[in-house]
């Protein structure tokens, strides 16, 4: 039985389509809850979460302070965390099932390969640069989904509430030997991309990145940054 975090925060646009991807494996039984945890949605995100049967958890807006109130609510032993921009392509699933079944999934988190719902040259690059990241440096981001059973998650302590890098500092304490990737897709919105610039977006994320391996605060980061 698996329980779905989902982090929300005015998703109205894109949360239909990712609690639809997961709708055939709600009526298989594959999952047994979603939760949404919401940070103060302004639009229909509440009401949306609502139609479609997910458990909501209000609290304060931020996604680690979000991730933490879902994961103390979940009760299923296995936890999977998904971004509300972020649907899972068809055959997750099977990709899922079999990491969960296989002899080391309880003692490894799986992520799934990180896509943009963007056709441009420029959404390739950064999928490709992506992919080098987690192959080479072991750090899949939030985007790209956790899988991880409910031991494993409480043995590393779980994520922390902070204010940016939440995804980060998670794997990082998992480290690469018990991260593993699924063989299928987990489709993020471009949107931001779109607006600020993938060039930018992308130098603004490595600089939060930087700045954090070198020891900032994750309070500070996100004064210069901003979310």
């Amino acid at each position: 039985m698996l329980s779905l975090v989902l982090p929300t925060l005015n998703v109205e646009g894109t949360l239909p389509a990712v609690l639809a991807a997961l709708a055939a494996a709600r009526r298989g039984g594959l999952i047994g809850e979603i939760i949404v945890t919401d940070g103060g949605s302004t639009d229909a995100t509440v009401g949306e979460a609502l139609r479609t049967g997910c458990k909501v958890v209000a609290g304060p807006a931020g996604r680690g302070q979000q991730l933490v109130a879902g994961a103390t609510a979940a009760q299923g032993p296995w936890l999977l965390f998904l971004h509300g921009d972020t649907r899972l392509e068809p055959g997750w699933e099977v990709a899922a099932e079999r990491f969960m079944a296989g002899p080391e999934g309880p003692y490894r988190a799986a992520y799934f390969r990180f896509a943009l719902d963007d056709a441009s040259q420029a959404a390739r690059r950064l999928e490709r640069l992506v992919a080098w990241r987690c192959r080479w440096l072991a750090l899949p981001y939030g985007d790209q989904g956790l899988l991880i059973h409910r031991g494993l998650y409480d043995q590393v302590g779980g994520f922390r509430p902070l204010p940016l890098m939440e995804d980060v500092d998670l794997v990082r304490r998992l480290g690469r030997r018990r991260l593993t990737p699924l063989d299928a897709r987990a489709l993020t919105s471009a949107g931001r991309f779109r607006a600020e610039g993938y060039r930018r977006r992308s130098l603004r994320n490595l600089g939060c990145l930087a700045l954090y391996r070198l020891g900032l605060p994750a309070s500070l980061i996100r004064r210069l940054y901003g979310r």
